[in-house]
């Protein structure tokens, strides 16, 4: 290993890891990357979760949590939500790179439409509900998957915050935005936008969101300059729903490369810590993360390298660094 990358470490890795470490780390010709990328539905971590789909097209019977869990029971009590119904396995399967006509081919979007509800009200899977990260991952996965989304789209132009993001506590009756739900509700956007060419609103809405979290520097309190909570550089793989420095460093990488823009300054400092957690041997540790069922394990447990953390720490160092040295 070196200090910069461990690349034959990386490398050998399931192909939803590695065909990103082919494009972004070690810069493999794209028919190189895409011959990896397509292994995703026949091997490994993509083929062991498109086995677990339900015949109505859901994962695990249910819209955001599965059909047996229990409110009141001992996961709802402390033991963490469970990540295997429908949205959370969506959206591995689309973050890890899953050729969309896998999905498409099984009527999956359809068979949605028909069969799956969410939790809060009964509410149609493609239409969404209140909850902005909700909101925004259905943004996401029905653009992917072809899903007509467009109402769901304006639904979130019209919800931005005066101060330009987004908080899923809205509905209580808040009125200042959320490091995380800002953060997610970017994210679900920039997916939308970069499948369908976006438009001016969500551009525009795209853009008073990142000034939210640049104004902040992706870190501080904008009124004491403090951070703004523990979980800042807690850097754990899957993300979830969970804000980090390095999780939103990642989304501003992919944002600049879509918008075609250079690195903004003001994320500087989130950089620096993000390249302070790296170890002497190139690699990212994995912090503790969310509790709850999962259908697999797919990264090191907590105190132990990490290759998805390495992964995302070294594509947005080397791309901070290529614009400002």
């Amino acid at each position: 290993m070196t200090p910069e990358a461990p690349i034959e470490w990386l490398l050998d890795s399931d192909p939803a890891l590695r065909w990103q470490v082919e494009r972004d780390v070690v810069h493999e010709p794209r028919e190189v990357w895409e011959a990896t990328r397509a292994r995703v539905a026949t091997e490994g971590w993509g083929k062991r979760l498109l086995a677990q789909q339900d015949t109505d097209g859901q994962w695990a019977g249910g819209a955001f949590f599965p059909a047996d869990y229990d409110f009141d029971g001992p996961e709802a009590e402390g033991e963490g939500m469970p990540w295997t119904a429908t949205t959370w396995t969506l959206n591995s399967l689309r973050e890890w790179g899953l050729d969309p006509d896998v999905l498409r081919e099984r009527r999956t979007a359809e068979l949605l439409a028909e069969n799956s509800r969410w939790e809060y009200e009964d509410l149609p899977y493609w239409s969404g509900e209140v909850d902005c990260c909700i909101n925004a991952w259905t943004i996401a996965n029905g653009g992917w998957l072809g899903a007509d989304v467009t109402g769901l789209v304006e639904w979130f132009v019209e919800h931005r915050l005066p101060d330009g993001g987004w908080n899923c506590e809205w509905v209580e009756g808040s009125t200042r935005s959320s490091f995380h739900s800002t953060l997610n509700s970017l994210k679900g956007l920039l997916a939308y936008d970069a499948i369908t060419g976006g438009s001016d609103a969500t551009r525009d809405a795209r853009h008073a969101g990142s000034e939210y979290l640049l104004q902040r520097h992706l870190w501080r309190r904008r009124s004491t300059g403090e951070q703004v909570g523990p979980w800042v550089n807690h850097f754990a793989y899957p993300f979830r729903w969970t804000y980090s420095a390095l999780n939103a460093a990642d989304h501003f990488r992919q944002a600049a490369l879509l918008d075609g823009v250079q690195p903004d300054l003001r994320i500087s400092d989130a950089i620096e810590m993000i390249r302070a957690a790296r170890q002497s041997d190139g690699t990212w540790l994995q912090a503790g993360r969310q509790p709850g069922r999962v259908w697999f394990e797919i990264d090191a447990p907590a105190g132990e390298p990490s290759k998805w953390l390495t992964l995302i720490g070294t594509r947005v160092l080397a791309w901070w660094d290529s614009a400002h040295g």
